[in-house]
């Protein structure tokens, strides 16, 4: 019970073609336009659900919400007791946040770093199924984001103590994988002096179907920051992209699974096999 999943990213971003650009030819992903205000958002359509990826024109990119869906109102409820015992100040999101999200009820704070976080109860399928690339089905759905930035310790104790994530493995000096269901992670967490995103993942159908975005990607010149490889502790196959906001986006399938009996460790080296990096690594295993 609590939170179930990821549900949706907002971000701020300067240009939105290129984004929709990058989504529809290399990745197949539909993108829809909605009123929010007086901003035209663009929605990434990844699964049957009404977006996963809201782009919102804006004069710098940064994230804008990082949004989790809860699984009842009582739950959300419950959260919303333990943040506010934890000295957080929870507010309600607005009828037209609500709307836009598919939400049935919708609550926000901030987080240690300033990020806005957002928990959801409802999501709206508005389709039977994503459009998809021709050879395969594409994307399945988000899978996780990698958020950096500084206090490190805060940002652990919120995801682990508040809104009971669990840690499923870890890798020194500080970077951790934190899961909210069976998915080997939703959210990880590492050490850096500025707050930002250093990926996004969406979930592929297979690892023919990342193959194929690897070849469009190629095709489309789109820059590959993080060539393809395995993985070492979720055995996820994937590789990475250079968004038009400056951060990375994996596409990656295969990841594992894990239960109620798995132990969290340190994993050690970051990959079983490729995964080589365009720039230097930020988290790269510290040299002996």
């Amino acid at each position: 019970m609590g939170i179930r999943k990821l549900g949706y990213v907002g971000l701020n971003v300067t240009d939105v073609e290129a984004w929709t650009d990058l989504l529809g030819r290399t990745l197949g992903i539909g993108v829809t336009l909605a009123k929010s205000g007086t901003d035209e958002v663009a929605l990434a359509e990844l699964d049957e659900f009404k977006y996963r990826v809201a782009l919102y024109p804006s004069t710098e990119d940064s994230p804008r919400e990082l949004g989790w869906i809860v699984d009842t109102p009582a739950e959300l409820d419950r959260l919303t007791r333990r943040l506010t015992d934890a000295g957080f100040t929870v507010a309600e999101g607005s009828a037209e946040e609500r709307e836009l999200r598919g939400a049935t009820s919708l609550r926000w704070f901030t987080d240690p770093v300033g990020y806005r976080v957002e928990l959801a109860v409802g999501e709206a399928k508005v389709r039977t199924a994503a459009a998809r690339p021709p050879g395969g089905p594409g994307t399945t759905g988000l899978g996780h984001f990698v958020l950096a930035g500084p206090r490190l310790q805060e940002m652990r104790e919120l995801y682990e103590s508040v809104l009971e994530f669990k840690l499923t493995d870890y890798r020194a000096p500080g970077l951790f994988f934190f899961r909210c269901n069976r998915t080997h992670h939703s959210i990880a967490l590492a050490g850096a002096e500025t707050a930002s995103i250093h990926h996004l993942e969406f979930e592929h159908g297979s690892i023919d179907d990342v193959g194929r975005a690897y070849d469009r990607a190629k095709a489309n010149d789109v820059p590959i920051s993080i060539s393809l490889g395995r993985h070492m502790n979720d055995k996820a196959i994937s590789f990475y992209v250079k968004n038009p906001s400056g951060f990375h986006l994996e596409i990656g399938c295969a990841g594992i699974e894990v239960g109620e009996d798995w132990v969290p460790h340190d994993f050690g080296r970051p990959d079983v096999w490729g995964h080589h990096h365009a720039d230097a690594n930020p988290f790269a295993a510290p040299k002996s």
